[in-house]
């Protein structure tokens, strides 16, 4: 029986002289590894329907050992993403956080419309990169169980006043008053604020902020410490991002 879907190619490698495997974020069957057969023929609508940050309409069955793309009709192919490395490069480490992050087998339309959107304005620079870099990694965190309790000081219940301290292995906060350098890192209440609206905004709105560059570079320096603090593994594709933007 076959699923109609919709999906993002997070992973892609070859199989013989004329299929592909790709690992897909798919609304309803979250992330997947799955057969494209005639994907490398030059002929095929799957070409590009099938290959990295290729976004698709999907028809996808079972077969005894492997989930089968049986047909891919491509909705969004983001070729304006090639001619610019870093928005390339940081687009693939967001694919390599979906596949570590987003569940196996279930729904994850809230993981793929994240992703998404943040593709989307890469391709389009409209906001900053690490605008985008960190409202995607604490989103991402929030929607897997990992939301930091930042509504207010862990210690008095205050909301802060120029900086907190944010730990980042227990993700709480703590106000200028109640708080020390064994309660965290500081962080400008700019950014708190912007980690509170991260977290707690509709998705259309979560993107929607202003920060001074400076607070942006803070920002997505304290989302992914935070991040990498909670998966307790590195990503290939950050350290190379990281690498172009030094």
């Amino acid at each position: 029986m076959n699923l109609n879907t919709d999906g993002l190619v997070i992973k892609e490698s070859a199989t013989g002289e004329k299929d592909r495997v790709v690992t897909l974020l798919t609304r309803d069957l979250g992330v997947i590894r799955a057969f494209v057969r005639g994907a490398k023929i030059a002929k095929s609508r799957s070409v590009s329907a099938t290959q990295l940050l290729g976004y698709s309409k999907l028809s996808i069955y079972r077969g005894r050992d492997a989930y089968i793309v049986d047909d891919a009709r491509p909705e969004e192919i983001f070729f304006g993403l090639r001619g610019n490395i870093e928005r390339l490069s940081l687009a693939q480490y967001f694919c390599e956080l979906a596949g570590e992050i987003a569940p196996r087998e279930s729904e994850a339309g809230e993981y793929l419309s994240l992703i998404l959107n943040a593709i989307h304005l890469l391709e389009a620079a409209k906001r900053p990169q690490p605008l985008i870099k960190a409202v995607t990694e604490l989103r991402l965190m929030c929607l897997s169980g990992y939301m930091p309790d930042i509504a207010a000081c862990s210690e008095c219940g205050g909301s802060g006043d120029g900086y907190m301290y944010f730990n980042k292995e227990t993700g709480r906060l703590f106000c200028s008053s109640c708080g020390t350098g064994n309660h965290g890192a500081p962080t400008g209440i700019g950014v708190v604020s912007a980690m509170r609206h991260i977290c707690r905004s509709e998705p259309k709105k979560i993107f929607n902020f202003n920060l001074s560059e400076k607070g942006l570079e803070e920002l997505a320096a304290v989302t992914e410490e935070y991040l990498l603090t909670h998966l307790q593994r590195k990503f290939k594709t950050l350290d190379f991002y990281s690498q172009l933007i030094k």
